[in-house]
């Protein structure tokens, strides 16, 4: 009996064995698995002085964490206000953070510290999002708020990356000369919100300020309010419209190579573009040529224009050269998929370096097919006539073509096919086309633009129609 439990024992140890090794062979090591992972960020145990202290002292805020926890980018998350002349130190060691204020504290001035997303885990990189210190250096808490959004008046869509701004200044050289009282960033649909304002009044702007500077430029956007904010229970939300005033200008500057520094055959040559893609000419638009640098003189005695395949001269046509005497447009009324050619002497046109064409040229293209194009219908509901509508084609975020509106429909027989975003301009001087806004005396507000909630794909050879409520 006694061997037989003995043997039993050994049967019993054996399978186990071979249960937990998978039978013959080397074990199949599994590593322990860990517990979920985190996915919280860090949370606030304690601050001294505590959050929202009243007569505050001091220059020092100690901030501690659940976690360990690190600061990223600090002078572009934190925004403290009112606007501190000097930006605050900040440092942080395992699981605290330390501010250290610089400057000297105004008496009964409400201040916050928006952190944004400068405060993160060690371990996975968590924000602790939406935190937001404050304390003030009088007897009270200011609470009153004011928000609101900004738009491109260009376009009618949100820019993150805007600021807005408060001054307490009514004189227009204060966006130019002074720093602003306060500053909020704006959220992914363009809007903005102020907190613990006090009851005062204020001048309300928004600009693009990558480098903090808080100073008006007319090369970047900029928006004004129509009328200061006073901030109050229930401070009414404004709107603003970004624009640009001064458009950047195109500069082409003449390049050398080689150590003499003298230009090859090739860069002496006029260099010039045309519309035509594939030797296809669009039926809607006019041919022409854009040159790298601008004309200092055409001759058209030296442009002979002819169709089909014996070059039967044409005459009925003319040259329009524009401001910038760098785009050169033939003005013809063209037949649908027809041969034509521009015979070019080498003189045609010369640039201001002086250069012309190495050699005579021939341009050869043929007209698209009236099949090419769709026929185009929209029909629009709640369309407000007394804004001077001009209505927009946009394909990637360019205005490919704008026609006024004198009616609630829109038709045209020949039209690009494609996908289109489209936009109504308010254009209230009426010159059909977009015009930005005047600060400084006028306050005159840009024109405005309405994005369409709804896309239109005009299909070839096909009656395309719509109908659209605004």
């Amino acid at each position: 009996m006694r061997y037989r439990i003995i043997i039993s024992f050994f049967a019993v140890t054996l399978f186990a064995l071979i249960i937990t090794t998978g039978g013959p062979g080397c074990a199949n090591i599994i590593p322990p698995e860990g517990g979920f992972r985190d996915t919280l960020g860090p949370v606030l145990l304690k601050a001294n002085p505590r959050d929202s202290t009243l007569n505050f002292q001091g220059n020092k805020i100690t901030l501690t964490f659940d976690e360990f926890v690190q600061l990223d980018n600090f002078m572009q998350n934190v925004l403290v206000s009112p606007i501190p002349r000097s930006v605050p130190n900040a440092n942080y060691k395992l699981n605290t953070v330390t501010i250290r204020l610089r400057d000297s504290l105004e008496a009964n001035t409400t201040y916050s510290i928006d952190f944004g997303n400068a405060i993160k885990d060690v371990n996975e990189g968590n924000i602790m999002k939406g935190f937001r210190y404050v304390f003030s250096t009088g007897p009270s808490i200011d609470s009153l708020s004011f928000g609101g959004n900004v738009l491109l008046a260009e376009s009618g869509k949100a820019d993150s990356t805007l600021i807005v701004i408060l001054h307490k200044s009514s004189q227009d050289s204060a966006i130019l000369k002074e720093k602003p009282r306060y500053m909020a960033k704006l959220n992914g649909k363009g809007g903005f919100l102020f907190s613990n304002l006090p009851a005062d009044t204020f001048y309300v702007y928004a600009m693009k300020d990558d480098s903090r500077t808080y100073r008006y430029d007319a090369k970047k956007l900029f928006a004004f309010a129509d009328s200061p904010i006073v901030a109050q229970n229930n401070t009414p939300q404004k709107t603003l419209y970004a624009y640009v005033t001064a458009k950047a200008t195109e500069t082409t500057s003449a390049t050398s190579s080689g150590t003499t520094g003298q230009r090859n055959a090739a860069d002496k040559r006029l260099k010039f573009q045309t519309t035509t893609t594939a030797s296809k000419q669009d039926l809607l638009k006019k041919f022409s040529f854009t040159f790298e640098r601008p004309l200092r003189q055409f001759d058209s005695s030296k442009v002979r224009f002819a169709t089909d395949t014996v070059f039967t001269p044409i005459r009925n046509y003319s040259w329009s050269l524009d401001s910038t005497k760098k785009k050169l447009a033939l003005n013809y009324t063209w037949s649908e998929n027809t041969l034509y050619h521009l015979i070019l002497e080498k003189e045609f046109a010369t640039d201001t370096l002086g250069q012309q064409m190495l050699r005579p040229d021939t341009i050869t293209f043929i007209t698209m097919k009236n099949s090419d194009y769709g026929k185009l219908a929209i029909r629009f509901r709640n369309l407000d006539m007394a804004k001077n509508p001009v209505l927009q084609f946009v394909q990637s975020e360019t205005v490919t073509a704008s026609f006024p509106l004198n009616a609630v429909t829109f038709s045209q027989e020949l039209f690009p096919p494609g996908e289109y975003d489209l936009r109504i301009l308010q254009d209230a001087n009426k010159n059909g086309v977009w015009d930005p806004g005047e600060f400084f005396g006028r306050h005159r507000q840009p024109e405005l633009v309405t994005p369409v909630q709804r896309k239109i794909s005009v299909k070839p050879n096909w009656e395309n129609e719509f109908e659209i409520a605004l």
